[in-house]
């Protein structure tokens, strides 16, 4: 699988911002603009994925202090159920020693709870089910979702603080 890092002349941004505005809820994305802005951001990573040089999905992801929260993970529908996930969170694991992401909880709906499950078989642990994902606009909802890692953080709320401070600022 190749892993190619997007900027703002990569010809798969409109079918990568395209998905994503149809895979995520309104309030779990960011709009248009914001999309774009993350190609300039020194921390963030719009990365292409490609299995067999076939565009199969992407990934967004920041690079923190002492950890990476993936921000969105997707695979194109008509590519899932071929261990690709895995594969991404493989070659993650061999980059990032430590990782992090949100999903919504597994009681959502069964899309969740298969992503949970998903998630759990790939090494990675819920740490917190109290979890806010702050609203990436002032006209959209901050939303509850459970927060899952590949370690055991020693400050949570400092890492929770980072990822807000990070992630979710000055993006409107």
């Amino acid at each position: 699988m190749e892993f190619l890092v997007s900027t703002v002349d990569d010809f798969r941004l409109e079918e990568i911002y395209r998905s994503y505005a149809n895979a995520f809820p309104e309030d779990e994305r960011r709009s248009e603009t914001q999309f774009r802005k993350l190609l300039s951001h020194p921390k963030a990573k719009v990365i292409s994925l490609l299995h067999d040089a076939t565009f199969v999905g992407y990934l967004i992801l920041w690079e923190l202090s002492e950890s990476v929260f993936v921000e969105h993970l997707e695979i194109f529908p008509q590519y899932r159920n071929q261990n690709l996930g895995s594969t991404v969170f493989k070659y993650l694991f061999q980059e990032y020693s430590k990782i992090i992401l949100e999903s919504e909880p597994e009681f959502w709906h069964e899309e969740a709870s298969r992503r949970i499950k998903f998630y759990l078989r790939n090494g990675f642990q819920v740490i917190d089910k109290d979890y806010i994902q702050p609203a990436y606009e002032p006209e959209k909802n901050a939303v509850a979702l459970w927060l899952l890692a590949n370690f055991q953080p020693e400050k949570k709320n400092v890492m929770i603080e980072e990822i807000y401070d990070v992630v979710y600022s000055k993006i409107f």
